[in-house]
C-alpha cells in the first residue's frame, strides 16, 4: 500500500512539473531581446519569435548575418524587429546593448542569452588572455546582461533564458577554459534562481543545456518545439501590435 501511494505521489510530482502549459499566444507583442541572433540555435529561435508575433532585438557580432535573420524575421510576421552588432568580449557592450533594447521596445519580457565564443584566433587557448577573453564573454557579459535588464524583467514578471553547454556538467579534453566558464554559468544561474524564488521575485529562468548540434539539428529541434565603435546599429519599426 505504502509503495503505491509513493507510486502516486511521484507521479503526480512529474505530471505537475512536467506538463507543457505553453500557450504561444503568450508571445504575441512579447518583448524580446536575443544574443547569438546569427546563426545555429539563435537563428532558428529569432525565426520561432518572429512567427509567434513578438517583437525583437537581435544582437551578434556580424553585422551582414544580422541583416539576412533580420530580413527574415520581418518575413516571418515579426511586427517589429530591431538589430545591434556587438561584441560581447567589449565591456563597455552589454550595457550599451540592454540600453538599446530597452529605448527600442519599452522594455523587455523575455532576454534569451545565446551568445558564446572560441578563443581568439593566434591565442593560446590556456593562456591568461585567452581564458579572460573567453570569460568575458561566455560568463561575465551574461552576468552583466542579466542585472542590466533585471529590473525591466521584474516589472514585466518576465523569463530569462539561458543557453549552456553539455561542456558545463562534463568537461572534456581540451576545452578547460571553456567549461570552466559553462560550469561557472550554469552556478551562477542556478543560485540566481533560488535567490529570486527567496526575494519572491516573479522571474522565471531557464537553463538550457544543448549537446552537440549542427545547424540542421538545432533548425529541426526549434520547429518541433512550437566597446562603442564596436556597435552598429539599425532597424526598422513596422506597426505596434498591441500585447494581449
Amino acid at each position: 500500500m505504502k509503495v503505491l501511494l509513493l507510486t502516486g505521489l511521484g507521479a503526480l510530482f512529474f505530471t505537475y512539473y512536467w506538463a507543457d502549459n505553453f500557450d504561444p499566444a503568450s508571445l504575441q507583442g512579447a518583448r524580446v531581446l536575443l544574443t547569438g541572433a546569427s546563426a545555429g540555435v539563435g537563428e532558428e529561435l529569432a525565426y520561432h519569435y518572429a512567427r509567434l508575433g513578438s517583437h525583437l532585438v537581435l544582437t551578434a557580432h556580424t553585422e551582414a548575418f544580422l541583416q539576412k535573420v533580420v530580413g527574415n524575421c520581418r518575413k516571418l510576421g515579426a511586427p517589429k524587429v530591431f538589430f545591434i552588432a556587438a561584441d560581447m568580449a567589449s565591456r563597455e557592450v552589454p550595457e550599451l546593448v540592454v540600453q538599446f533594447a530597452l529605448d527600442k521596445l519599452g522594455g523587455l519580457d523575455y532576454l534569451v542569452l545565446n551568445h558564446l565564443g572560441a578563443a581568439p584566433a593566434g591565442t593560446r587557448a590556456h593562456s591568461a588572455p585567452g581564458t579572460r577573453w573567453l570569460m568575458q564573454v561566455n560568463l561575465l557579459s551574461y552576468v552583466q546582461l542579466t542585472s542590466l535588464a533585471l529590473p525591466s524583467l521584474t516589472d514585466s514578471k518576465g523569463s530569462l533564458v539561458v543557453v549552456s553547454s553539455l561542456l558545463g556538467r562534463v568537461p572534456a579534453s581540451f576545452s578547460s577554459p571553456y567549461s570552466a566558464a559553462k560550469f561557472a554559468l550554469d552556478s551562477f544561474f542556478g543560485a540566481l534562481q533560488r535567490e529570486l524564488r527567496v526575494q519572491d521575485v516573479n522571474v522565471a529562468i531557464t537553463r538550457c543545456v544543448l549537446g552537440l548540434q549542427d545547424r540542421a539539428s538545432a533548425k529541426e529541434g526549434v520547429r518541433e518545439d512550437p566597446s562603442p565603435s564596436r556597435l552598429k546599429v539599425g532597424h526598422k519599426q513596422m506597426p505596434l501590435r498591441g500585447r494581449p
